[in-house]
């Protein structure tokens, strides 16, 4: 009995170990091609679920996993992963692929090609929203897209801060 009572005791402490691991960490398998060479489909990343209650603002550059009104083909909701370009005030605009915030033209070592961003006026962050883009802009549905827009805050799931699969590609992000 007493070692049945130890192995009861044990198993409360990993749930409640585990539950409060997830309520500050949020595991993500990424499922698209948008943010390569960044991330590429089937990466494991974990997202931190409290970064901006804890710990500040969003910011540039930030990846952020966010809640989107789109399903995907097996009907659940669709959650998407982007880098954050612009935040609330910045002024974001697309001039021949390239992308300016607040009229300069911003350095993006990031994305998989240069210059192919299309077009777009110039467009002002509301307070409470973001401007998100994926690295592989051939391919990705983010702010540029009426179908996504400018991205509400309270939508963030998480921030991204470790990608531990695979491997190999272990990263801690800033």
């Amino acid at each position: 009995m007493k070692e049945l009572l130890g192995w009861v005791r044990d198993i409360l402490i990993a749930v409640v170990i585990a539950g409060i691991l997830l309520a500050f960490f949020k595991p993500i398998i990424i499922q698209q091609e948008s943010m390569q060479p960044s991330f590429y489909s089937g990466d494991y990343v974990i997202t931190s679920r409290q970064a901006y209650n804890l710990f500040g603002e969003p910011q540039h550059g930030d990846v952020i996993v966010f809640k989107t009104d789109m399903y995907d083909d097996s009907g659940k909701p669709k959650n998407l992963i982007k880098r954050i370009i612009g935040i609330p005030g910045d002024t974001v605009e697309i001039i021949d692929g390239y992308v300016y915030l607040n009229g300069e033209l911003l350095e993006e070592e990031y994305i998989a090609e240069q210059g192919i961003s299309g077009n777009m006026e110039a467009f002002t962050v509301p307070e409470g929203k973001l401007f998100a883009m994926g690295d592989n802009r051939r391919v990705s549905l983010d702010s540029r897209n009426p179908e996504v827009g400018p991205i509400d805050q309270d939508t963030i799931i998480g921030k991204v801060v470790v990608r531990v699969y695979p491997f190999s590609q272990f990263k801690v992000f800033k």
